[in-house]
């Protein structure tokens, strides 16, 4: 598979490749072996970080190679035109290898565990592999999942490697907080052994939140081996339109409706009950209409939760090539989290959300991470709330607030750009 410029997750793949060619051309070359089970072309979630951050190294001169599974998330279906089996294949200068894992019609629960574990056991040989073939000055591990990072700290101290954990999600405390290991104690205790000891194998932890520090910090890592890097969004990618979206008169919608949208993974962490259930309180008011957009294993589900309601509707994950379009399209950006999750990190998606230009409403009690970032560029309400968040959502319909300054300011502040540069210094480091 040889992904063409249009398809590249930078948009200015085609000059920085050549630039990195003659980069690596005039100077010794450096070596990164990237781990984790989400990659491109997954749109969403990790593997959208991951993929851009591979390609960020190729581009700049590294010899990168990428130890992964098929794409198959949100959807937890392998994509059209991928196997889950071994392969191998370039990617532009990126070696990427691909090896399966468990996978099920309704990854809940147990089998949620399932998968990673199986990942950490199908790709153990490859990447051990791979490590001591090419060996990297650097490994750089993605959490999740954590499962898999053991056997390649194992193998880069072998070559004397540098190991860098990306910690994308806290999976220990996410696995407890939606219900896929039971809240006893010794599972709990072993799980955090685990992830201590993971963790102390290695170099350095990239972090994306404060949360994430404060909570490691509790577990005994130490300070300085914390760098907070957060994910980014492309504002060469996602930017405020001059006109009117595509997708406002694609979808029939005029002038004087009030169109609400969340798109992303469709799963339990994002609170999208109470979201139906706020459309439920609004549906005699005809000019509000809710737009979901994406894939996840609570599709069906929130489908039947939504029933006939006239004021929502479905659509599947939109071509990369026409994201702009659709975070232009509504009138309001909605990102709804369940309470027990809410502080765990700051939501990937929300970055193309701000840097559209776009309104946005959050789910996100006071004090918490998302809503000390957000103070001031959106509205905020309680979680778990549908009667507040239906209130909120007819507030923004009669525009209360203007928070378009403070949100552009932001939107700088999750550049793209301004990631890469903090990602650099910490492979430097």
């Amino acid at each position: 598979m040889t992904l063409t410029t249009a398809d590249s997750l930078d948009g200015n793949a085609a000059v920085a490749t050549n630039g990195g060619a003659t980069a690596a051309a005039t100077a010794p070359a450096r070596s990164i072996v990237v781990y984790g089970m989400n990659y491109t072309p997954e749109l969403v979630g990790v593997g959208k970080y991951t993929g851009e951050i591979a390609r960020h190294l190729s581009d700049d001169g590294w010899n990168v190679t990428v130890v992964t599974t098929p794409p198959h998330y949100p959807a937890w279906q392998v994509s059209k035109g991928y196997r889950n089996s071994y392969s191998r294949a370039e990617d532009n200068g990126i070696s990427v290898f691909r090896t399966p894992l468990i996978l099920r019609d309704r990854m809940q629960g147990i089998w949620r565990l399932l998968a990673p574990l199986s990942f950490a056991v199908t790709s153990a040989p490859i990447v051990v592999w791979q490590i001591l073939r090419r060996r990297p000055q650097i490994v750089f591990c993605i959490e999740p999942t954590l499962l898999a990072a053991p056997v390649a700290i194992v193998a880069a101290r072998l070559v004397g490697a540098k190991v860098i954990l990306h910690v994308q999600d806290l999976e220990v405390d996410a696995a407890f907080a939606v219900g896929h290991l039971r809240e006893r104690h010794w599972v709990r205790r072993l799980a955090e052994t685990f992830e201590k000891m993971t963790m102390a194998g290695v170099d350095r932890l990239v972090i994306i939140s404060e949360h994430m520090r404060t909570r490691l910090l509790a577990r005994g890592v130490a300070p300085a081996k914390l760098s907070l890097v957060r994910n980014w969004v492309d504002l060469e990618e996602i930017y405020p339109l001059e006109r009117t979206s595509t997708y406002r008169s694609q979808l029939g919608f005029d002038t004087g409706d009030f169109v609400v949208l969340y798109a992303g993974t469709l799963g339990a962490k994002q609170g999208l009950h109470g979201l139906i259930d706020a459309a439920a309180r609004l549906r005699d008011d005809a000019h509000i209409h809710f737009v979901l957009v994406g894939e996840g294993p609570l599709r069906k589900e929130l489908e039947a939760r939504a029933g006939e309601l006239p004021n929502v509707r479905f659509m599947p994950f939109q071509p990369r090539s026409r994201l702009n379009e659709l975070m232009n399209m509504p009138d309001l950006h909605i990102l709804p989290q369940e309470k027990v999750v809410a502080d765990m990190g700051l939501p990937s998606k929300l970055n193309a959300m701000v840097a559209s230009g776009r309104p946005i409403l959050v789910t996100a009690d006071a004090g918490t991470e998302l809503a000390d970032l957000l103070t001031g560029s959106a509205y905020i309400v309680p979680p778990d709330d549908p009667a507040q968040l239906a209130e909120a959502i007819i507030a923004a319909s009669r525009k209360q607030a203007d928070f378009s300054g403070s949100q552009a300011g932001l939107a700088q502040s999750l550049s793209k750009t301004t990631a890469m540069k903090a990602l650099a210094e910490v492979l430097r480091a």
